[in-house]
């Protein structure tokens, strides 16, 4: 299994890494700081996971999230974002994504996110 961890944020990206190492022990994890080198690196590599923030320069999440799924339709798209509003949970589940996650995820979150996706 190969995993995208994208997000603009440093500390938010190390987060994730280190939760999502928790779980999977030696996985490829790959990072991305927005949603443009997100895509790019989604045409070089067969991603499996791919954990997506939504506020992001360059591109943001909403606008990737389609990208990606038009590059590799089977990957699993986690949004993890600190929006929780209503309307943009549906918008990005309408879009292809299998959960939205608020941040931060700690181990046990990441724990039922692996589970469920």
């Amino acid at each position: 299994m190969k995993y995208l961890i994208t997000d603009d944020s440093k500390l938010a990206r190390f987060s994730l890494i280190k939760s999502l190492k928790s779980q999977v022990g030696d996985a490829e994890i790959l990072q991305a700081t927005n949603g443009l080198e997100a895509v790019e690196i989604m045409q070089k590599e067969k991603i499996d996971v791919v954990f997506l923030d939504l506020t992001m320069p360059v591109m943001d999440g909403y606008e990737a999230l389609p990208k990606l799924l038009e590059i590799n339709d089977k990957a699993k798209i986690v949004v993890v974002s600190a929006d929780v509003q209503v309307q943009a949970r549906k918008k990005v589940i309408e879009l292809g994504a299998q959960l939205h996650i608020q941040k931060p995820i700690n181990v046990e979150k990441m724990q039922e996110i692996l589970e469920i996706i």
